[in-house]
């Protein structure tokens, strides 16, 4: 049963939402849809509470090599994404290469570490040529503000249904932790919940303001 939420908000109107009480909701996701099934009897679900999963030393620094690109600002009602329209870039898994699509933000977190659960969460999704996805995914506690969120503030602020240009952005500036991370076989975590996506979650969190999330919360629909 997959149970968690994003920002707390939700949204009446789409097929499907974070809303237990709408039956649409994330323990009814598998039952919307034939092809969102999985959503309910996948065995790899994502997202999981890391807790004692051993940090494997061997599998060394994340391969990034990420450039600027063309980016908008999206309105996606159930989060807020910035949306690479050019090539911005790749990382490199076990000889595997992915093109980042998009980011966007969970609040609070999906992952939780040992049980804890923090208040944001930051998704960097890529694709592979032959389609295959992995996602890297970095966790905020409370603290200095964040940079990456700083820097697109004014469009996030602005941001309604339509589409706000960024002009040109690096993923470099989500800025990554310098430590170590986890690296486990899951899924997509909303609809149609497809599996074997590789995700890679950074152990350190990074550091955001409840004044940043609330921004990012306040242009969502009601």
């Amino acid at each position: 049963m997959k149970m968690r939420s994003k920002f707390g908000l939700f949204v009446t109107d789409h097929e499907f939402n974070y809303d237990e009480e709408t039956g649409r909701g994330p323990s009814r996701w598998g039952t919307l849809k034939p092809e969102w099934r999985t959503c309910s009897d996948g065995r790899k679900q994502s997202p999981i509470d890391i807790g004692t999963v051993q940090v494997n030393s061997e599998l060394g620094e994340l391969q990034r090599n990420y450039t600027s690109a063309q980016a908008i600002l999206r309105n996606r009602t159930e989060d807020v994404a910035v949306v690479w329209s050019g090539d911005a870039g790749n990382i490199t898994i076990n000889g595997t290469t992915y093109r980042v699509v998009n980011c966007h933000w969970h609040s609070p977190s999906e992952h939780t570490i040992n049980g804890t659960r923090f208040p944001l969460e930051i998704h960097i999704v890529h694709r592979s040529p032959q389609n295959k996805t992995a996602v890297v995914g970095i966790l905020y506690r409370y603290g200095m503000p964040d940079f990456f969120i700083h820097m697109i503030l004014l469009p996030i602020l602005r941001l309604g249904m339509e589409d706000q240009d960024l002009g040109y952005i690096n993923p470099e500036s989500i800025g990554f932790p310098d430590s170590s991370y986890y690296r486990y076989n899951g899924s997509l975590t909303t609809p149609p919940c497809s599996e074997n996506v590789i995700w890679t979650v950074f152990r350190q969190p990074m550091t955001v303001t409840e004044c940043q999330i609330q921004a990012l919360r306040a242009v969502l629909p009601p």
